[in-house]
């Protein structure tokens, strides 16, 4: 996969040549949290009771979450709430420390996150038609 295909799937982008400890920006440590969980965008916005779009402006740094979103974030990442926003404190390890996977694990948890993406956008997807079979047939009663 090439640094292109990382830039229009951000949400299955492995951690390594992106995150580092030093450089992540508080969008950066949401991603990564995430990406530890095994979650995309959609189920992390889930699981926050927030739009899709707004898990998207928090990991590219457009916004940040309100103080009880911000709670909320860090209980469902496992974080501290600290080490969101500054970094420092518990949080997730950075890539290549102890207890870092070999290039084929990687290379497979990569490939895992990505099916997941795409099953996960053929479902929402699958249920927009539904919606629109069942207004259409809705509107022919």
């Amino acid at each position: 996969m090439t640094d292109e295909d990382y830039a229009a799937e951000p949400e299955t982008a492995p951690h390594g040549g992106w995150y580092s400890n030093e450089t992540a920006t508080f969008g950066d440590r949401v991603a990564a949290g995430r990406e530890v969980l095994g979650l995309n965008q959609a189920d992390l916005a889930r699981k926050l009771g927030v739009k899709l779009k707004t898990v998207q402006g928090w990991e590219e740094d457009l916004s940040e979450p309100r103080a009880n979103k911000l709670q909320m974030l860090s209980g469902v990442l496992n974080v501290s709430l600290i080490w969101l926003l500054t970094g420092q404190g518990e949080g997730i390890a950075e890539p290549g420390s102890d207890g870092a996977i070999s290039t084929d694990l990687s290379a497979l948890l990569t490939e895992i996150r990505q099916i997941k993406g795409t099953i996960s956008q053929a479902a929402e997807k699958l249920a927009g038609l539904e919606k629109r079979l069942r207004k259409a047939l809705t509107d022919q009663v």
